[in-house]
């Protein structure tokens, strides 16, 4: 038996009883060495869990090593001790969505999405499919790889699909694990980032991240400030990743003649004239 981690809402969690995984066909078990907490756990630790409270384990950032694998897993491809990180949704495997890549939006089954309706990773063992586990590099720790998983690897995510970041001027809306990623990755890739947050500890954070601005919306009109900052031309690029409404509208606002935006954050109402993006 195992212990692990169960959420009740209200931040009430307790640790509990469970039975230790066995992999069935084509699954493998992981040893846990990392478990991240992402916003949509903060979530579920402060508001209730997404399943029935108390009974599903915590956790969709987790990482490891594996300890066993089942019947029909190919040992030339994983073997026990392999060090994995672990995409926490699948589907089917066979419909178009998941031979695409995003078993997220899987047509055929109900979507398996760890610590929603299967055990997740806040405990010693995890029990999933193969075809979810991502090498992990030997140079990369067992937490880079938690991160990546999840709240990193959207913001990976959401800077390739605005395209060639490299030398432009990005505005990051929300500096929390997402955006902060986005900051630290745009930067790395050499863009300018213009961090906004009403948080100025985010921002402090964000500048040790590679930011090269801030802009704290409490204090500052951010509209006006990314145009003093672009000699008024405003921002080709801008990811919103904290779900606010009035920073999603800004994330348009702020933007640059043929300008882009990717929209991360969930819970905002993303609205927009079209004439005025005519015009634009």
């Amino acid at each position: 038996m195992m212990q692990g981690v169960v959420f009740f809402g209200d931040r009430k969690l307790e640790l509990r009883t469970f039975p230790d995984p066995e992999p069935a066909q084509g699954e493998v078990v992981v040893r846990i060495r990392a478990s991240g907490m992402c916003g949509s756990d903060l979530h579920f630790y402060r508001g209730g869990p997404a399943g029935p409270p108390g009974t599903i384990i915590q956790g969709h950032e987790p990482c490891g090593e594996v300890y066993s694998i089942g019947p029909g897993v190919n040992e030339t491809q994983i073997a026990p001790g392999d060090r994995v990180m672990i995409h926490h949704y699948w589907g089917c495997g066979s419909c178009e969505e998941c031979r695409s890549g995003w078993p997220q939006l899987c047509t055929v089954v109900d979507i398996h999405t760890l610590c929603v309706n299967t055990h997740g990773g806040h405990a010693p063992f995890l029990v999933v499919p193969a075809a979810t586990l991502i090498p992990l590099p030997d140079e990369l720790s067992f937490k880079a790889g938690a991160a990546i998983g999840c709240g990193t690897g959207t913001a990976w995510g959401g800077l390739k699909r605005l395209g060639n970041v490299g030398g432009s001027t990005i505005v990051v809306f929300g500096q929390g694990p997402v955006g902060t990623s986005a900051t630290m990755l745009a930067s790395a890739m050499g863009a300018t980032v213009i961090a906004v947050d009403i948080e100025d500890s985010r921002l402090l954070t964000a500048r040790e991240f590679g930011a090269q601005h801030t802009i704290n919306p409490r204090e500052t009109d951010v509209v006006a400030a990314v145009r003093d900052l672009t000699a008024g031309r405003g921002a080709p690029l801008a990811l919103e990743t904290s779900g606010a409404t009035p920073a999603a509208q800004n994330a348009q606002d702020v933007l640059a003649t043929w300008g882009r935006a990717c929209f991360i954050g969930l819970g905002a109402d993303v609205l927009f004239n079209t004439t005025q993006s005519y015009q634009r």
